[in-house]
C-alpha cells in the first residue's frame, strides 16, 4: 500500500479549509484516510498551519510520501529539515 501525506479539503464554497492527512494514494482526495496529522487554513492572514510534529516525523520515517504542497508546509514548520537531518546531528 503506497501511503501519501496530503490535503483533504473541507469548508464551504470559496472558504477552503484543509486537513493534513495520511491516506492510501488510491483513495479519493476527501475520502477515507489513515490518520489526521493537522490543519491548514489558507484564508487566515498569515495562513494557519497546525501539525503534530511527532506523528508527521513517524510517518515520514515509515516511508509516507508528502505531496508538493504538504512538503512546502513541512518546510515552513521546520519539520522537513528535521526529517532530512543526519541521524547523528
Amino acid at each position: 500500500m503506497a501511503v501519501k501525506i496530503r490535503l483533504a479539503r473541507g469548508g464551504a464554497k470559496k472558504k477552503p479549509f484543509y486537513q493534513v492527512v495520511v491516506a492510501d494514494e488510491r483513495c479519493p482526495r476527501d475520502g477515507r484516510f489513515v490518520e489526521n496529522l493537522g490543519q491548514y487554513d489558507p484564508k487566515q492572514n498569515p495562513p494557519m498551519v497546525k501539525l503534530d510534529e511527532e506523528k508527521t516525523l513517524a510517518w515520514l520515517k515509515q516511508g509516507a510520501q508528502p505531496t508538493e504542497t504538504v512538503r512546502q508546509l513541512l518546510r515552513g514548520q521546520g519539520i522537513w529539515a528535521k526529517f532530512k537531518a543526519p541521524a547523528g546531528a
